[in-house]
């Protein structure tokens, strides 16, 4: 089998590369070592930079998200129970929208299957060849048969765990990283959200959020050790935290129930570079990790895909090798201002195994500014909006 375009994971960078390049008539072929419905089970969070809705606008796959995304106007903040409403439209004009990852993917995959483009799932031992040369191939076994397909070029949006990045070559890689002495302990649950908005709360007891997926049902996280265990957390332990965490306001206005769903996801910040080794590229998760503080993750990925969309497309209609000579700078430009508002984000509502007394009022003040800064609080929905690229 032979196609233009290789790309590893049908996660939502995969698919949406594929859906950009297809509607530019550049043949793909992806190939995903879990089944549809694996995929589509793994529950993410969803907070869309207006960037990001732009580029699923673009892919032709927008219309339920606008009929079922909540359009968020601004973001809230709570500093040991004062809390500040900042409204990005009022700052600079611009919006997020809250739409769920699992549901970004549904809507691409359901694009791609209608339009006929080949997807393999649950393809295994998926190797990477020869991509240092102009006939790059990638073999994998599927129903037990070994197959062959070669390509002009590999696009690896396979996860942080996956084959692409691992198949760089060794000493061509540099990795940055940063892990957090602490997690996210999340619930799901069928209530309304406490809130339109979402709430980012610090507390000496640590970070809670206030989040949702819909209009009836609601996300909900507290900071816990990386000790902890998910099944020490009671339903009844977990809303009792996150009382204590949010304002008093808040706290009246929660709506509990039974959790459908509870995780503990630990925090890290991750870089590699470059993203281009001759004709393999990693986007996404493969790339590049964000803590989930500012809301990063699936927006990177998506500028990632983006980019190299452009890129090989120009390359497919101009013979141009410009763009993806490119790639590898113009992505981690912005991957690495993702990184420091993450950090920040983080660094500002989280409380750390070591802060000490004057840590915390340097928290403090850094909140304050915030609230009493127009300049401040437009940076901040500067970043959180999306910065261009």
């Amino acid at each position: 089998m032979r196609t233009k375009v290789a790309i590893i994971g049908a996660g939502p960078s995969g698919l949406l590369l594929g859906r950009l390049l297809e509607n530019a008539g550049v043949e793909t072929v992806i190939l995903e070592r879990r089944s549809q419905d694996y995929v589509l089970s793994r529950i993410r969070a969803g907070v869309l930079e207006q960037g990001t809705v732009e580029l699923l606008d673009k892919a032709g796959v927008g219309e339920r998200m606008h009929a079922e995304g909540l359009v968020h106007d601004g973001v809230e903040l709570c500093f040991d129970g004062d809390r500040h409403r900042f409204d990005f439209r009022e700052l600079i004009g611009r919006t997020v929208m809250v739409y769920g990852q699992t549901e970004v993917t549904r809507d691409l995959m359901q694009a791609r299957d209608a339009s006929g483009a080949t997807t393999v799932y649950e393809a295994e031992n998926v190797s990477l060849h020869d991509f240092d040369g102009d006939r790059p191939k990638v073999r994998y076994i599927k129903d037990g048969m070994e197959h062959e397909l070669a390509c002009d070029f590999i696009a690896g949006c396979d996860g942080y765990h996956g084959v692409s990045r691992a198949s760089v070559p060794e000493g061509s890689l540099r990795t940055f990283e940063r892990v957090y002495p602490f997690g996210w302990l999340g619930i799901l649950v069928d209530r309304p959200p406490v809130s339109d908005e979402l709430i980012y709360a610090h507390h000496e007891r640590g970070f809670a959020l206030c989040s949702m997926r819909s209009p009836t049902r609601s996300r909900y996280y507290v900071q816990v050790s990386l000790e902890e265990k998910v099944e020490a957390w009671s339903d009844h332990r977990f809303w009792d935290e996150l009382r204590r965490r949010v304002d008093g306001e808040t706290a009246e206005s929660l709506m509990t129930g039974p959790s459908i769903e509870k995780s503990i996801a630990p925090l890290r910040s991750f870089v590699a570079e470059p993203l281009r080794f001759g004709r393999l590229f990693l986007a996404g998760d493969a790339a590049h990790i964000v803590p989930p503080t500012g809301a990063k993750g699936l927006n990177l990925a998506a500028t990632d895909v983006g980019v190299l969309a452009e890129a090989l497309v120009e390359f497919y209609a101009e013979r141009s090798s410009a763009g993806i000579d490119f790639y590898s700078a113009r992505v981690l430009s912005r991957v690495w201002k993702a990184e420091r508002f993450s950090w920040w984000m983080t660094s500002i509502l989280h409380t750390f195994p070591d802060t000490d007394s004057f840590g915390r009022r340097m928290q403090r003040a850094e909140f304050d500014y915030l609230v009493g800064s127009e300049a401040a609080a437009r940076s901040l929905a500067e970043n959180y909006t999306g910065l261009p690229y």
